[in-house]
């Protein structure tokens, strides 16, 4: 097996010093750099605050093609985590985090497995479990949207996208007001309490079903 060859992708294209600790023979690239020979094997990739998770991936995707991903984010949190995967990223970590830690995560996604994150995992595990308790309300894959209003519909699915209420309304073309009043609306009828349980049932989660 071919060692990993780690890039890490940022605005400046600095490498920082616990990266280059954690994989001494990393490069580091800008956004708009050309694609390295040959490939690296895993891109990490820095968010530029300000800019869709979604949008950031496309753009490192046309320069660098479809290789596995994890973003960093400088200050994480689990609608930006799951935002990322949405984007299809393979993990999601602290831009800080120390070189043993970021060692781990390649492991984990050299042998296939996803880097999810303690925080997320928690509300992963809480999540599905609020949802079993639902599974007469939410029994399909597509009975979510029967519930809601189109404009409603169109809200549950770009938060579902990691969209935040700002980019959602400018998305839309109405206010951030608004955008709060349809949210609302979506976790009352779809019977949960947060935006990542809308983002599960949006995303075709599937309850368990008896036995």
């Amino acid at each position: 097996m071919k060692p990993a060859r780690h890039c890490f992708v940022s605005e400046t294209g600095e490498l920082l010093e616990r990266w280059a600790e954690a994989f001494p023979k990393a490069l580091g690239l800008r956004f708009t750099d050309p694609a390295p020979k040959p490939a690296p094997t895993l891109l990490w990739v820095r968010l530029q605050p300000g800019r869709p998770v979604a949008q950031q991936l496309a753009t490192v995707r046309q320069s660098f093609g479809n290789l596995p991903c994890v973003v960093l984010g400088d200050q994480p949190d689990d609608d930006q985590a799951i935002a990322s995967f949405s984007a299809a990223a393979r993990g999601y970590c602290n831009t800080h985090a120390a070189p043993a830690y970021l060692r781990q995560v390649a492991e984990v996604i050299a042998q296939g497995g996803l880097w999810i994150g303690e925080s997320l995992m928690n509300r992963l595990v809480d999540a599905t479990a609020r949802l079993e308790i639902k599974k007469n309300e939410v029994e399909s894959r597509d009975s979510w949207a029967q519930a809601l209003t189109p404009r409603e519909q169109e809200v549950a699915r770009a938060i579902a996208e990691g969209a935040s209420n700002k980019e959602i309304a400018r998305g839309l073309g109405i206010t951030e007001r608004t955008v709060k009043l349809h949210v609302g609306a979506v976790l009352e009828k779809l019977g949960v309490r947060d935006r990542l349980q809308i983002a599960l049932i949006v995303n075709g989660v599937r309850q368990s079903q008896p036995a």
